[in-house]
C-alpha cells in the first residue's frame, strides 16, 4: 500500500506543457527554454561531479551533432551549489556543443514535478517536443532508461519525438499518457 502511495506521488504529469526556464549561463548571459520551440529539446539537470550525469552528456553530445540539423537540441544545467564555478571546467572537459549553464535547485525540481520531499537520482532528463510539451522524463535511477542501453535509449527517443508528425514511424514517445520508457 505505502509503495502504491509513493508511486503515485512521484509521477509527474506526461505530456504537460513545458514551463518557461531560464538557465544562467557563465558569460552573465541567460538561456530561455522557450527559445528553442519547434525544436526537440533534451533538458538535463545535472551535477558536474557526477559519473551518470557524466555519461549522459557523453552520450548526448554526439546526439546533438548526429540530431541538430534536423531539429534537436541539447540544454543541460549544473544544480550543485557552486554550479557557476564549476560549469567552465565542465564545458572544457566535455567540449559540449549545446549551452550548459546552471540554476538553482529548486527549479529543476519544480520544472521535472518531483516530490519536493524526496532527493532526486541525478540527472534528471526531460524530453520536449516541438510544441514544447514534455513528453517524457527520466530520473537518474531509472535502470531501464539508464542503464547499459542508455544510447539506444536517448536515440531512440529523440528519433521518435523528430519523427512525429512526418509520417514516419514513432516508437519511442505516445502523443498522451506515460511515455514509452524504451
Amino acid at each position: 500500500m505505502l509503495s502504491l502511495i509513493a508511486s503515485a506521488a512521484m509521477a509527474a504529469d506526461l505530456p504537460r506543457k513545458a514551463p518557461e526556464l531560464v538557465i544562467s549561463l557563465t558569460n552573465g548571459k541567460q538561456v530561455l527554454l522557450s527559445e528553442y520551440k519547434g525544436k526537440v529539446v533534451a533538458l538535463c539537470f545535472i551535477l558536474t561531479t557526477c559519473p551518470h550525469c557524466q555519461r549522459t552528456i557523453g552520450y548526448l553530445v554526439k546526439d546533438q551533432a548526429e540530431y541538430g540539423p534536423r531539429g534537436f537540441q541539447v540544454l543541460a544545467s549544473a544544480i550543485q551549489e557552486g554550479a557557476a564555478a564549476a560549469v567552465p571546467g565542465f564545458i572544457k572537459t566535455y567540449n559540449t556543443p549545446f549551452p550548459v549553464g546552471f540554476n538553482d535547485g529548486q527549479a529543476a525540481i519544480a520544472f521535472m514535478q518531483h516530490p519536493p520531499m524526496l532527493i532526486p537520482h541525478m540527472p534528471l532528463l526531460a524530453f520536449i517536443d516541438k510544441q514544447g510539451e514534455i513528453r517524457a522524463q527520466y530520473e537518474g535511477d531509472d535502470e531501464k532508461f539508464f542503464g547499459d542501453q542508455q544510447e539506444q535509449n536517448l536515440r531512440g527517443q529523440i528519433e521518435a519525438l523528430l519523427n512525429e508528425g512526418t509520417g514516419a514511424k514513432t516508437g519511442g514517445a505516445k502523443k498522451s499518457g506515460v511515455p514509452k520508457k524504451i
